[in-house]
């Protein structure tokens, strides 16, 4: 007959001997659980090796592992020829006192708080989880085209550098100092810039530049002003700022400007968000008459332009047009981008530029929730410029982008001709698609999850006047885009009967 210490140790130890843990190191765990919550008091008497190994049919030697575990911690003593006694470490971890009837709650943890708990409505997550055999996006470049074998080399490189522990010990700003310099000539290069280290700070994402700006800018109840079709994203980040977002028109030249003229006064605006190159969703680009308007106003108003440049370097037809922030004299732009694109997502960076004072503390507020960042990232990034290996990729995936871009719109020709019209965007990597008779876009993405593709309902834009989809593509190879608007144009068909 088993006894009372036998009894408890078989219902709290489980383990998995298909998991990546040693199961001496799982069996261990839990047995320090257990005494932790005080279902193993101290000074009870643990079975012997022997009869251990048997409860549990494991190798006598994994047994003695779990015990030289437990005593290596300071939860058991072993003492010669009488036994393992439970110990209570000198109480480095507060005892949980646990309930001998409800044994089977250590293998769980709580859902819900215990304690009063509101959820953020502006973070509900818009992720969702698809097993089809095709995805669309809103646009995110092919990680098939990323090359995995140069980035692990130069990360390799740049780990056995002796001087990267000297570095790395370093204040954050003296040791990100040479990405600075050399984001700052990559931009004033190519985006028409006249910056220094002074006016730009790096981060992990677009999305978190943005989130750093809108905690500086925004008070509870500020307007920001937004295209009457943006980015649900950075929607969530102003809402969750405490900002009264308000949108304004978009047509085939991007905001209306006139109408922020006509219907707001001045300092009644905090400020105003543009994707001036290409407006997300619809990708129009704003004229240049409208940002000359749009730079005067703000000027005029008091109000701060936060431009998102977000695909800049995707740029197909032509010369993409130099940013606001270019001619930001007056200091009213606050310009957002993104570098590394053309690599692997963790090479990949977000970046503000804007007046000095502004950058200070966007630094000050990027320490309290990013002090330590990634060192070798920036110094690979950093020497990726200066070898020019930046514009090698990005001029390689342009060319390949481009063809997916002009046969996207072929297959759309072939099969949408008569019931859907779009433009054949200048750069970037979707296409505005809006539908010529009105369905019910959720209906759609059903029947195409039906037939193997998931639309995530972040890409479908609906409303009286608006039936549309952002397609992306850059993902997308051509045999599969094909495919794609095959699916798509079948489930199309199959709502509109």
């Amino acid at each position: 007959m088993d006894s009372p210490v036998q009894d408890i140790l078989k219902s709290l130890v489980q383990f998995e001997k298909s998991s990546n843990t040693a199961i001496y190191i799982q069996i261990a765990q839990q047995i320090i659980n257990a005494i932790q919550r005080g279902y193993l008091p101290e000074g009870i008497v643990l079975p012997g090796t022997r009869k251990f190994s048997e409860l549990f049919i494991i190798n006598r030697n994994t047994a003695v592992a779990v015990y030289d575990e437990l005593a290596s911690q300071g939860w058991v003593e072993i003492i010669a020829n009488k036994g393992t006694f439970v110990l209570m470490p000198e109480k480095k971890t507060a005892t949980i006192k646990g309930i001998s009837q409800n044994l089977e709650k250590l293998h769980t943890y709580p859902k819900v708080a215990g304690f009063p708990f509101q959820s953020s409505f502006n973070l509900a997550s818009n992720e969702e989880f698809s097993e089809h055999n095709f995805i669309i996006n809103d646009g995110q470049p092919d990680l098939r085209l990323h090359p995995t074998f140069q980035f692990s080399r130069w990360y390799s490189a740049s780990m056995k550098r002796p001087t990267l522990i000297s570095k790395w010990n370093q204040p954050q700003e003296q040791s990100y100092d040479s990405l600075a310099k050399q984001l700052c000539n990559y931009l004033n290069a190519t985006r028409g810039f006249y910056i220094n280290p002074n006016n730009i700070v790096s981060t992990r994402s677009t999305e978190m530049s943005l989130y750093i700006v809108s905690q500086l800018l925004i008070q509870k109840n500020d307007i920001v002003l937004v295209g009457d079709l943006s980015n649900y994203r950075s929607n969530m980040i102003f809402q969750q700022a405490g900002a009264n977002i308000i949108t304004i028109p978009v047509d085939e030249y991007g905001l209306d400007i006139d109408f922020i003229q006509k219907h707001f006064t001045k300092n009644s605006i905090r400020c105003v968000y543009a994707c001036a190159n290409r407006q997300y969703p619809t990708t129009v680009t704003l004229s240049a008459e409208r940002r000359l308007k749009l730079l005067q106003l703000a000027k005029a108003y008091q109000f701060a332009i936060i431009e998102d440049d977000f695909d800049y370097d995707f740029q197909f037809t032509g010369s993409a047009m130099v940013p606001m922030a270019s001619a930001n004299s007056e200091g009213v732009v606050i310009y957002l981008g993104r570098l590394g694109q053309s690599f692997f997502p963790s090479f990949q960076i977000g970046f503000v530029v804007a007046p000095e004072n502004i950058i200070k503390e966007a630094k000050n507020y990027l320490q309290l929730i990013d002090k330590q960042g990634d060192f070798i990232q920036k110094q690979i990034l950093s020497e990726l410029i200066a070898e020019g290996e930046i514009h090698r990729l990005i001029k390689k995936n342009i060319t390949i982008y481009k063809q997916r871009r002009d046969f996207v719109c072929q297959c759309l020709h072939e099969h949408f001709k008569y019931d859907a019209s779009w433009k054949t965007p200048n750069g970037g990597l979707a296409v505005w698609i809006q539908f010529n008779t009105k369905l019910s876009l959720i209906q759609l993405t059903k029947r195409a999850g039906e037939f193997g593709l998931y639309i995530p309902k972040t890409i479908l834009y609906q409303n009286k006047n608006i039936c549309a989809i952002r397609l992306g593509f850059g993902h997308l190879n051509e045999t599969e885009i094909e495919q794609v608007i095959a699916i798509l144009k079948k489930a199309f068909d199959a709502i509109s009967q």
